[in-house]
């Protein structure tokens, strides 16, 4: 009862816990279902009163109001840590701001260099023991709360309990508002020929026993449909989704040839539908751990035949990987593509596939994403020195342990038809083939 006491005597409304920012704060919450909807909606209602304050989201989903309105610049800024389609025309056109960062130095970053005047966090109901589950995100949620100076959490009844993961007692929160909503499902992409074929070269070269890290997206989902023919398979990720639910239920994975943490799945966050939330809720087999921890590349490579799979928008000659933008245009941010590549090369047997569609539609027409050099402006997440291998619908090219010429000429070789000549002209004016 005293726990419940505690929680009648913190509970109020999102427009109250609004009241309390004040000028000159910053507010943190966590990624993607770790940002407060009504809290955060509540916020922005406020901007013509409040100066100064900023604003830290991790893959933004909801379209909060200081990532939509240019005029919130100097009252409310986003500094977002990885854009999604919430923050993305913001950080591009210039009234929201960007911190460079890869996800395993997020909480050495908030330690370091980031004040939390304000940590606003969902979670699921409080249990009997007067603890709150942070659910879907572990993340950085554990050096935000070291640095908060206030909590403000926002219960949501949909939000599955993860018992390994953060907790937050009653005694720790400043103040409370309930918003029960369904959490956002991610669409179901439709699977096109090209991201089939790529998922296939994959899955031809993961061995039983592997331990996977699946990113966002058609081929990784599309790879984990594949993968259901393997056995003993592991999971150490950055994200938990869907093709990992399937993969657990149907056997192929269960974490038994894992070197550590064995018989448990590994994850930071998890986002999907309300199957892998579902399957999230007071499971005992899913850790959900702090991203110092899971995107350490030197934890994760403790594991044998460790295989990274991640998305890219670009690659030059050299091997050069840009993931997050084209030139200077924002499209999202390094987030823990360079912690597993770099995690799966130092793994025994460890593999690591960037992939792409060979082409991309622009409002100047169909372009390779094969280019000689990348875009002036582009921001290169994995460098020359670790991109493993580069995955398109032709094929794979062999990159690390290759020589500049071998690497271009791979490279051409899984580039489309139309732009091979091309690209081999431009390698041998740069001088590149030998």
């Amino acid at each position: 009862m005293k726990y419940q006491e505690a929680y009648n005597t913190r509970l109020t409304t999102a427009d109250d816990i609004a009241k309390r920012i004040q000028n000159g704060w910053r507010i943190c919450a966590d990624v993607a279902l770790g940002n407060p909807l009504a809290i955060f909606t509540a916020i922005g209602k406020r901007t013509d009163e409040l100066e100064g304050v900023l604003v830290d989201t991790f893959i933004d989903l909801i379209p909060m109001t200081w990532y939509q309105n240019p005029e919130t610049v100097g009252k409310i800024t986003g500094i977002t840590w990885f854009s999604a389609a919430g923050a993305r025309k913001a950080a591009t056109s210039g009234f929201a701001d960007i911190m460079p960062a890869r996800y395993s130095d997020g909480g050495a970053l908030v330690r370091q260099f980031t004040e939390v005047d304000a940590l606003c966090l969902p979670v699921a109901p409080m249990d009997k023991h007067g603890y709150f589950s942070t659910g879907v995100t572990a993340s950085v949620v554990p050096t935000r709360m070291e640095k908060a100076k206030h909590v403000f959490l926002e219960v949501n009844k949909f939000m599955p309990r993860c018992p390994n993961g953060p907790q937050i007692h009653i005694s720790q929160a400043d103040a409370i508002c309930e918003n029960h909503m369904p959490l956002i499902n991610l669409p179901e992409e439709p699977i096109d020929d090209e991201s089939q074929k790529i998922a296939e070269y994959i899955t031809e070269r993961i061995p039983d026993g592997a331990c996977i890290q699946l990113g966002i997206g058609t081929v990784p989902n599309i790879v984990g449909l594949l993968l259901k023919t393997k056995r003993h398979l592991g999971i150490h990720t950055e994200m938990l989704t869907d093709s990992m639910v399937d993969l657990l239920e149907c056997g192929a994975a269960d974490n038994s040839k894992k070197v550590i943490r064995q018989g448990k799945s590994v994850a930071t966050f998890a986002m999907g539908t309300r199957k892998l939330y579902n399957f999230l809720d007071d499971n005992p087999t899913i850790e959900m751990l702090p991203v110092e921890y899971v995107n350490n590349p030197y934890v994760i490579a403790k594991n044998d035949n460790v295989v990274s799979i991640n998305a890219a928008l670009e690659v030059d000659f050299q091997g050069q990987v840009c993931a997050e933008s084209i030139g200077y245009r924002n499209i999202s941010g390094s987030g823990g593509q360079p912690d597993f590549v770099q995690g799966a090369l130092l793994s025994k047997g460890g593999q690591s596939f960037i992939t792409f569609s060979s082409t991309i539609t622009t409002k100047d027409g169909v372009i390779s994403r094969i280019m000689p050099t990348v875009t002036p402006g582009g921001a290169v997440t994995t460098s020359k020195n670790e991109t493993d291998m580069i995955v398109t619908e032709y094929g794979i090219a062999k990159i690390r342990g290759q020589t500049l010429s071998q690497r271009t000429k791979n490279l051409i070789a899984i580039a489309h038809p139309e732009f091979r000549d091309k690209l081999n002209y431009e390698a041998k004016k740069l001088n590149i083939l030998i």
